[in-house]
């Protein structure tokens, strides 16, 4: 049961960090193309890589904080279905090659932060084993 809370509590938190990184980025970007959800969804796998494989090769981080970071919070964080609901808006406007890079960006970009994300947290456990 302390497992729900700790996710419940990880999701409200990663839902509000993805309001304001999303809302901040897409401000100073402007309302051409959907950045700051884009911004989001590569820091989100980056950092789902790196709770994950940290979590997992470590000792240091408990089950009930593993679920906090990876479910929880970075759950809450990420914005695919967002990523979703805009390329297919873009496609329904007709702007099809701005779907379609959209689309390309997020995937390629995103495998390409949880790689980094997984090395990130392969150091990490090397570097508290000493």
């Amino acid at each position: 049961m302390i497992s729900y809370l700790y996710i419940a509590l990880g999701s409200a938190l990663g839902g509000v960090a993805r309001y304001f990184v999303g809302g901040v980025v897409q401000r100073a970007a402007g309302g051409l193309f959907p950045w700051g959800t884009l911004l989001v969804n590569l820091t989100g796998s980056f950092l789902l890589g790196l709770f994950s494989r940290y979590a997992v090769d470590s000792a240091a981080v408990s089950p009930e904080f593993r679920v906090f970071l990876t479910i929880g919070l970075c759950g809450g964080y990420t914005t695919f279905s967002t990523f979703s609901y805009e390329a297919v808006r873009m496609l329904e406007d007709g702007q099809v090659g701005r779907s379609v890079g959209y689309m390309a960006l997020s995937v390629a970009l995103a495998a390409g932060a949880m790689v980094l994300g997984l090395a990130a947290g392969r150091e990490l456990v090397l570097l508290r084993r000493g």
